[in-house]
């Protein structure tokens, strides 16, 4: 399976190259990931393409270690040497920000996939969150849907439970404080919205990169922080008792709105 996928990104950098040539292109901006290895490569082999790497993660990945060091630059939230530290996010995110005061609702987000973990602590901590009046909103996944939207029911929670949503920037707008996992997006979203959350990485991701996307936030204080063997209900409780006014105030300086026109202001002075 590898040597025929060494195979395919060989074949498609030698087509993307054909492309470049043809439309002359001399810009090629790459995230990384085995999708954009050929056309990556293919920057790096045309005559005059100047390559950008933008590496969403806190660990970079195993195509951006091998090709940062033929790009003009490297964008990186994580990396105290990229010149733009920002993340790109939606405008949706920062329109629908603002402080949090007190937990009246938390939100459970596992992202588009759901998160069975995320799903059965949700469902633990949910009983105690009913008695003290706080309202739940739960992204479960398709997958796990149907037995948590169940299992609200035998609690006689009224949740608002749903599989997917394109309106998450509006679900994270009623949300006084989330549970989540790191993903890049995700994290920096969550920020740009100022909703002071309690991460839970995905223990399976590459290097392990959800884990120190959100301990990143960890080591300034402003984020919760366990990994799913060491979920602990006490922990939560103690992080939605906290002063979460503090965290989302500090939140608003961790992310600035432009990210994209800064980098794109970058490439195209690079291309005068």
């Amino acid at each position: 399976a590898k040597i025929l996928s060494l195979g395919n990104i060989f074949s498609k950098t030698l087509y993307c190259l054909g492309l470049y040539y043809k439309y002359d292109i001399k810009t090629v901006i790459s995230v990384g990931g085995f999708s954009a290895a050929a056309a990556t490569f293919a920057s790096i082999l045309k005559v005059g393409c100047k390559l950008y790497i933008h590496e969403q993660n806190s660990r970079m990945g195993k195509l951006n270690q091998i090709t940062t060091k033929f790009a003009t630059e490297v964008f990186s939230s994580f990396d105290d040497k990229s010149r733009i530290k920002d993340y790109p996010v939606s405008k949706e995110f920062f329109a629908t920000a603002r402080v949090r005061d007190k937990v009246k609702t938390v939100s459970f987000f596992g992202g588009s996939q759901g998160a069975v973990c995320i799903n059965d602590f949700a469902l633990k901590v949910a009983p105690r969150l009913n008695e003290m009046g706080i309202k739940i909103i739960h992204q479960t996944g398709k997958t796990d849907y149907e037995r948590v939207e169940f299992a609200y029911r035998e609690l006689n929670i009224q949740a608002d439970v749903f599989d997917f949503s394109r309106k998450i920037p509006q679900k994270m707008a009623k949300s006084d404080f989330a549970v989540s996992r790191a993903g890049a997006s995700t994290l920096w979203e969550l920020c740009a919205n100022h909703l002071p959350t309690f991460f839970i990485p995905y223990k399976h991701a590459a290097a392990d990169h959800q884990y120190y996307n959100a301990k990143v936030l960890f080591d300034k204080g402003l984020c919760f922080l366990k990994r799913e063997e060491e979920l602990s209900e006490d922990y939560f409780f103690e992080a939605i008792n906290s002063d979460i006014h503090k965290i989302s105030i500090e939140l608003i300086s961790s992310i600035n709105p432009n990210a994209i026109s800064l980098i794109v202001n970058i490439i195209l002075e690079d291309s005068k």
